[in-house]
Order: C-alpha cells, then sequence, then structure tokens
C-alpha cells in the first residue's frame, strides 16, 4: 500500500491526478473497465474470458442507461427480466451474467483500488454492490441444462452417420467440389462420438494427438488420443487428457480420412486434423450449422445438438456394461456426478437390467442348499 492508501498500479495508472477530465463519467467509467481487465489478467484468467465479461458489464450498463456509481438492484431486476423474457437466456447463462455484474462491483467496492474516492471525488457518490443473494439466479442444481438435451437414441444415431456419407456421394456424384467438406464432416462427426469429445476439442485436434495403446494393438496407430484443448478451470490452462480408442471401427474412419481425403484438401500442409476450406482449421460455427442442417433434414428432434454427440458417447459406453470409473477418466470429469448427468440410458437397457436382476434373483431362489 502506497502512503495515500492505494494499491500499487491501481487507480493511479488510470487517472491522472490535478488534469481536468473532459467527460468524466465515460473516462471514469473506462478506466474501471481497463483497471478491472487488468486484475483478471493477473488473477492469470484467458483473454477470451475477461473480454466476455467486459462485454457482459457494458452491455448491463447500456441497458440500466447509467453509469457504476448510479446502479442500483432495480437496474439487474429489470435487466434480468429482459434476459429471461426477451431474449430467452437460459438459467445458467442468466447466472453467469450477473455473476460478472457481480465481481466488477466486487472490484469498485474494494478499498484496495480506490474507486469509492475517486467517485465520491468526480460525482459525489459511489458504487455499490448492487447482486444480492435475493436478486440473482441461485445455482441451485447441479444439472442445469435444459432438459430436453439428450442423447441420440442407437437408430437416430446411426441415420445420422448414414446420412452424412450420403451427403459425400451425392455431392461427388454431381462432380463438385464440395464432396471433401462433406467428407471432412463426416469423419469430424464419427470421431467426436468415438471420443466423447466437446466442440472445441474436436475442432483443435492435429494430426500429432494420436498414438498406439501397447494395450490395444489392433488400433494400430489410432489408439489413443490426445486431447491437449479440454474445459478449462478459471485461471488455468485447458485442460489436457488422453482418450483410449474403445470401437474397432474408429481407426479405419480416421485412417481413410488422414491418407486418402484429406490431402486434397486446400490447407492440408497445416497441423490440424479438420482443416477448413478457407482456412487452416474449420470453425465453430460450421460445425454447429452443418449438424444442425443433417438433423433438420432427417426431422431428429431439435432438441439434439452437437453435444448430444458426448452424451451418447458416455451413454452408449455405460449400456454396453463399461466401468463408470473408465468412462469418467475418458470425457474427463472431475466427479462421477458429472457423469452421471450426461449419462441418458434408453429404457431397454433398464428393462435388460432389471431382467437380469430378476433372473439372478430366481436363479439363487432356485439353486439347492439355499438358505431360508
Amino acid at each position: 500500500m502506497g502512503g495515500d492508501g492505494l494499491a500499487p498500479g491501481s487507480v493511479r495508472l488510470q487517472l491522472i491526478d490535478g488534469l481536468p477530465l473532459l467527460r468524466p463519467d465515460e473516462q471514469v467509467f473506462e478506466a474501471m473497465l481497463k483497471g478491472w481487465r487488468n486484475q483478471q489478467l493477473a488473477r492469470n484468467l484467458s483473454p477470451g474470458y475477461v473480454e466476455d465479461q467486459e462485454r457482459t458489464v457494458r452491455s448491463f450498463a447500456r441497458h440500466a442507461d447509467a453509469k457504476p456509481w448510479e446502479w442500483a438492484p432495480q437496474h439487474v431486476d429489470d435487466w434480468s427480466a429482459d434476459l429471461r423474457a426477451v431474449h430467452g437466456c437460459v438459467r445458467s447463462t442468466l447466472r453467469n451474467y450477473q455473476g460478472s455484474v457481480r465481481l466488477f462491483c466486487d472490484f469498485l467496492a474494494n478499498p484496495a483500488y480506490g474507486w469509492v474516492e475517486e467517485c465520491m471525488r468526480h460525482f459525489g457518490t459511489h458504487p455499490v454492490q448492487v447482486v444480492h443473494e435475493w436478486n440473482a439466479a441461485a445455482h441451485a442444481d447441479e444439472a442445469e441444462g435444459e432438459p430436453e438435451r439428450r442423447a441420440f437414441t442407437r437408430p437416430e444415431l446411426e441415420a445420422f452417420f448414414d446420412y452424412a456419407d450420403e451427403q459425400v456421394l451425392r455431392v461427388r456424384g454431381k462432380g463438385r467440389k464440395g464432396w471433401l467438406p462433406a467428407f471432412r464432416d463426416a469423419a469430424l462427426f464419427k470421431t467426436t462420438y468415438s471420443y466423447g469429445l466437446r466442440r472445441n476439442e474436436t475442432r483443435m485436434l492435429d494430426l500429432t494427438d494420436f498414438g498406439r495403446n501397447p494395450e490395444g494393438p489392433e488400433f494400430g496407430d489410432y489408439g489413443t488420443l490426445q486431447v491437449r484443448y479440454g474445459k478449462a478451470k478459471k485461471g488455468s490452462p485447458p485442460k489436457r487428457r488422453t482418450v483410449l480408442t474403445v470401437w474397432r471401427w474408429t481407426p479405419e474412419i480416421i485412417e481413410e480420412w488422414i491418407s486418402e481425403i484429406r490431402p486434397g484438401m486446400r490447407h492440408s500442409t497445416g497441423p490440424a486434423l479438420w482443416p477448413s476450406e478457407r482456412a487452416r482449421r474449420v470453425g465453430l460455427q460450421r460445425l454447429d450449422s452443418r449438424f444442425a442442417s443433417y438433423r433438420d433434414a432427417l426431422g431428429l428432434d431439435p432438441a439434439l445438438e452437437f453435444h448430444s454427440l458426448r452424451r451418447s458417447y458416455i451413454t452408449h459406453l455405460i449400456e454396453d456394461g463399461f466401468d463408470p470409473l473408465f468412462v469418467q477418466h475418458q470425457v474427463g470429469h472431475d466427479y462421477a456426478s458429472t457423469t452421471a448427468i450426461y449419462t441418458c440410458v434408453s429404457s431397454d437397457f433398464r428393462t435388460r437390467t432389471l431382467r437380469r436382476a430378476l433372473d439372478a434373483t430366481i436363479e439363487a431362489a432356485l439353486r439347492p442348499g439355499r438358505t431360508s
């Protein structure tokens, strides 16, 4: 702390004492955001996350039509109602937005940064916390996903993959160049399902991420997959994990794509496993749009999304009898409860499980020498 009671590098880096401010409200607000940005970067948060936080605060300020030292809880109420009723934000998104505003207000009210005194000097008032337990969305349930989101059934998944393959044949049969991206997308969807990947994990795969599994020589060069861009925790780099190949048909698909089809792509000289027609790596929006077009063409449930491929991987492994702990490690979940949320076992699986349990009970009851 300096002699003026301020933390080094806080307000004094943003505002120069003794100089008149031409637009005090705008300049002070921008200085606040710059100081908050620096504080978050100092906490090792990613630049992308910091930009999202700032974008949310700016959106709230525009909706409130007021600066932070003028904010009140009523502004949060109106903004939240608008997000839910007009923009249709889901519960988790609303809670995250409110959390961004809460963190910004905490920063401004912290005496170490001197913004209370600075605002009193310029505006005669100061910022306060406007997001409280009684006007913010609570994190009441670990499973906050929309209830309609689910995994593919096996027939649905088979129909989806078949349709993706048919598009390759259809486009190629017309002599059009678009069959290469269509082949890429079909292989990409199957690879996503084969390893239970998230969108960005799939997009960021490189050719060098595959390796051998000494315990699974039948998979050849594609026995393991290094996921280097897993979902990160706040303040941490992307989480890495190794996923083992479990289905015999997976290596054939990947080998065909890498050896025979990918070399024909425009950006095939780069390291990315999935190059685009215009860039060295396919974009997230492309993945979503192609998935949605195939799903809608088949008339499948609109609740199915790209992430449903990951849900299906977890569900089908559990249905096939894989150990839940193995499945948890494959998909990179810290807790078994998270994996359980993703599991959408079919009624047929539950019926077969019950039948096995009943048969075992009856067999034990009829076994000679049983005890009462």
